[in-house]
């Protein structure tokens, strides 16, 4: 065999890889920059934007362009963009808002690729302004130009030396990527970052997002080698989809933290009358934050202290930290701050009390904060460390000095530098004491032990670095295979279809409770039984044979707050107490709010109320469309508030963590002798729920409460459906934040052999079957794919895998093939071929595996058919691939299919490339 080529990339998963040319490229690394509007006038932005440039070499050229100058600062002045000599890269507008239209214009057709817009007085002004944008980015499209900006301060690459701001100063070098909404905060942050000496890769300013977003920004960033952490101010979100996409990405190898602006609901209004944008729920963006891996903060000195920690120590793999000390108050306000940022204190085991019995003196804490006392010295500090980073019950430790007599802080921290790097357990100190400890901090520092004035910012740190364990640990986690059978007929899609349509075709946004309960059947959720009743009789002879005792609601299409109008009555024993509960529930509706909203009556059974009464719901936000709601139900919902956020779809692992989130989570595990409710079985439950919401757009609002939960059974006692209103078309109904799984390209298909099989989209519980796939590939499979053999035990890795099979659909679609033994019923994967967008650009690159027994089979032409369907559906430009030389099976399909087979620089590689036509109209 050829010899292996040494890659230091893994093509299994980061299929997107930076030698790409990204279209950012004329914006961060521009060789050639035109300053349009800049100024000879003291103070003034152009003037500040260019002195900013020519005195902080990047490496390019600067061009200033004003008609009324023949020159500025001593540098030849041109007319317009047209008059420049070279072509310009970057061009950096500061002009009046109402000329930046015809300047953009001239630009696209001068061939600039990239511009930033410092001008105010856009979308945050008014009607005219958003006139204004839509016309830039008329022009800006038609050159495929990327723009940054409105209203910012403008942007810097530090170790290139680029400063395209008008800021006072350049930020210095380091590892941060920092993006801000707020010009002004950028200068307040390029202040402080000077006094606590950070170090930027990027500094941005990103105003009001007209088109480059938050999604292009953390992508480039996160491509960008130099770029260790990213930080974010955040006032609002603009492109939900695009954000969550890239930050899921990304945050599996670099931190992302993010302050947002606007938890309150007069902050909200602040933070939209300065972008012009539109604010969602706080709630709901920290629960987007947690599904995509991204840690939130509340104040800019968490903000960095998070970048800095993130840099020098693992993530905790738990909450309990263990603290140290000298002192026993600094101890118990450490202890306090921990519980109140979600942390917990670690419990000491029987054998690291022991020990320390045996080093510490006999008045020692005897428990967790340790207090060692104040006359530690650096040798019982150590060794008292030691002992406690040996639990199993600790995550992390504290270790917090306060200057005493007996105390040497330099000599202590020199004793702690072996215990910088631990594994799995991040240590934190906080050397209290000022110009005395001063030495002793920087000696920690300078080993990575990451050190803070006060104890119980130390601690605070602890719990948001466990936060960010966390949110990543649910991209992680495999989960459960959903339980829905196929062959029952479950979901019953045309029933939920014809049970809308009526509605709809009726004025209808309220459907009735049966008809609510009916589409929750259709989905496999049990519902209790209900009867409709339009007449006393009616009434009475659907409790007879549903059977005593028995519920009876008020059945409308117009109500659905029953409770509200007194349209509900309970434990209904016999015949006389329907007839009663009847007349009471007709008299009360007709009462409040008219008897034209009485229709009738459901009849139910009186269920045992032996369980816990649940909320599950999904409402609309207006940033990130449907989202999904679970807690205590019952009619105090509102009262309890016990509540938990997520966006769908869900899978069983991202379930069980929203009910995590809730106080009622600690009862269904079991409490003071009651059972258990099947957690596994409500983790489906809500799986099947997020899907119908996910496939059902035309539901606007649905909530189950109470759903009563107990260790028997999971039973819907009642639902409410709301449809968006009968004027509203198809196209206009909002799209969810994160991009569903795409059942279209599902189906099945016939191998060569006559043996059938499934096509369909890669799932995240698919990890246990790719590990057995891995299992059949021979070396030359893999070398063929990989282009390095990479072995067994590191292709089935499950942080590898779990970017294989957890993938985002609007990014990326891995398509499966599916075989079922008809006889064992087990199923396996075949083949697997991937196609993944180039990061900023309108392109994609595709592989594709397949195991060495199914060769041959024709399986690898019908992947990559597909595959070229998924890129018209998707209006991709081109797809490419690149072939190993060898690889002759494969070059053989592309060129069946259209592709060009093309010499690429490394000999031993070819590239295969197809464009792709326009999808017709109507597709």
């Amino acid at each position: 065999m050829q010899k292996p080529i040494q890659s230091s990339v893994d093509r299994a998963y980061d299929i997107l890889r930076t030698e790409k040319a990204n279209p950012l490229d004329a914006i961060f690394a521009a060789k050639s920059v035109a300053v349009i509007g800049a100024s000879e006038k003291a103070d003034s932005v152009g003037r500040t934007l260019l002195w900013n440039l020519i005195s902080n070499p990047f490496g390019g050229t600067v061009f200033p362009v004003n008609p009324k100058r023949h020159s500025i600062l001593g540098i030849k002045a041109y007319p317009t963009i047209f008059d420049v000599p070279e072509l310009v890269d970057l061009a950096v507008i500061a002009t009046p808002a109402p000329t930046v239209p015809s300047i953009i214009n001239e630009c696209v057709d001068a061939g600039v690729k990239g511009a930033i817009i410092l001008s105010a007085g856009f979308k945050e002004a008014g009607a005219e302004g958003v006139v204004l944008e839509q016309q830039i980015l008329e022009q800006a499209h038609r050159g495929k130009m990327r723009i940054i900006g409105p209203n910012c301060l403008g942007v810097m690459s530090p170790r290139t030396g680029l400063n395209a701001t008008f800021a006072s100063t350049m930020a210095r070098p380091g590892n941060v990527g920092f993006i801000s909404q707020s010009g002004a905060l950028c200068t307040a942050i390029l202040d402080w970052s000077f006094r606590e000496n950070v170090g930027f890769s990027a500094f941005i300013s990103l105003g009001s997002m007209l088109d480059v977003g938050w999604g292009d920004l953390i992508y480039y960033l996160g491509d960008d080698p130099q770029t260790k952490s990213i930080v974010i101010y955040m006032e609002s979100i603009g492109n939900a989809r695009s954000f969550l996409s890239a930050a899921r990405e990304v945050a599996l190898t670099k931190p992302i933290i993010v302050i947002k602006a606007g938890r309150t609901e007069a902050a909200a209004k602040a933070a939209a009358s300065h972008t012009g944008a539109l604010t969602g729920s706080d709630e709901v963006l920290h629960a987007a934050f947690r599904r995509c891996g991204v840690l939130r903060v509340n104040s800019i000195s968490d903000l960095f202290d998070m970048a800095e920690v993130l840099a020098k120590q693992p993530r905790p793999k738990g909450p309990h930290l263990t603290i140290l000390t000298n002192a026993g108050g600094p101890g118990v306000l450490a202890t306090d701050a921990l519980i109140a940022a979600g942390g917990e204190v670690a419990p000491i085991s029987q054998e690291t009390s022991a020990s320390l019995n045996q080093l510490l003196p006999a008045h020692w804490s005897h428990g967790n904060p340790i207090d060692i006392l104040g006359d530690a010295d650096p040798q019982r500090y150590t060794k008292a460390l030691e002992i406690a980073a040996q639990d199993p019950n600790s995550d992390g430790l504290l270790v917090i000095l306060t200057p005493q007599a007996m105390t040497d802080p330099t000599q202590t921290a020199e004793q702690l530098k072996p215990y910088a790097h631990m594994a799995g357990k991040p240590i934190l100190a906080s050397w209290m004491g000022g110009a005395d400890v001063a030495a002793g901090e920087m000696i920690l520092n300078r080993n990575h032990i990451p050190t803070y004035p006060y104890p119980d910012t130390a601690a605070r740190i602890f719990s948001y670095m466990w936060q960010s364990s966390y949110n990543l640990r649910g991209i992680y986690e495999t989960p459960v295979m959903p339980a829905l059978d196929s062959s029952l007929e479950i979901p019953d899609r045309n029933c939920v279809e014809k049970i809308i349509q009526t509605a709809r075709q009726a004025q209808r946004t309220i459907l009735t409770e049966l008809e609510s309960k009916q589409i929750l059947a259709a989905y496999g959720i049990q519902v209790v039984v209900t009867c409709v009743a339009k007449t006393e009789d009616e009434a009475v002879q659907c409790a007879e044979t549903i059977g005593y005792p028995v519920v009876l609601k008020l059945f409308s299409q117009t109500i659905t707050h029953k409770t509200d109008v007194g349209g509900v009555q309970l434990n209904l024993k016999d015949a006389e107490a329907v007839r009663h509960a009847y007349k009471a529930i007709a008299e009360s509706v007709s009462e409040k709010v008219g008897v034209e909203h009485f229709l009738g009556v459901t009849v139910q059974p009186m269920v045992k109320m032996a369980g816990y009464e649940l909320i599950i719901g999904s409402s609309l936000d207006p940033q990130f469309g449907p989202v999904l709601l679970f807690g205590t139900g019952g009619q105090l919902v509102e009262i309890f508030c016990d509540r938990a956020i997520a966006l769908p779809p869900l899978n069983t692992t991202l379930a069980r963590r929203m009910m995590e989130q809730t106080q009622i989570y600690k009862a269904l595990k079991g409490v003071r002798g009651r059972k258990s409710v099947d957690i596994a079985a409500l983790e489906q439950l809500m799986v099947v729920f997020s899907q119908l919401v996910v496939e059902q757009r035309w539901i606007k609002e649905i909530d189950i409460n109470p759903l009563l939960a107990s260790s028997e059974q999971l039973i819907a006692l009642d639902a409410r459906i709301i449809l968006y209103e009968p004027n509203v078309k198809e196209e206009q109904l909002p799209k969810l934040a994160i991009r569903p799984y795409p059942t279209q390209y599902s189906g099945k298909w016939m191998m060569r052999d006559g043996t059938p099989v499934t096509i369909r989209p890669i799932r995240p519980e698919d990890e246990p079957l790719m590990v057995q796939f891995h299992k059949t590939l021979s070396e030359q499979s893999v070398y063929f794919r990989y282009f390095h053999l990479i072995k067994l035990q590191s292709r089935v890795a499950h942080e590898r895998l779990t970017r294989i099979c957890f993938i985002d659909y609007d990014r990326e679609i891995a398509l499966v093939v599916e075989y079922q033994n008809p006889e064992t019923q087990t199923r396996e994967i075949l083949a697997v071929g991937r196609l993944s967008k180039i990061h900023g650009t309108n392109e994609a690159e595709f592989a594709i595996v397949v195991c060495d027994r199914s060769q041959c089979q024709g399986i690898g032409t019908e992947l990559l058919q597909r595959l070229l369907q998924v890129s018209r559906d998707e209006q991709l430009k081109r797809i490419t691939a690149d072939i190993l030389v060898d690889n002759y099976a494969m070059q053989k399909v592309c060129e069946k299919l259209g592709f060009r087979i093309e010499e690429t620089d490394d000999p031993t590689v070819v590239k295969a490339q197809i464009d792709i036509k326009k999808v017709h109209p109507g597709k």
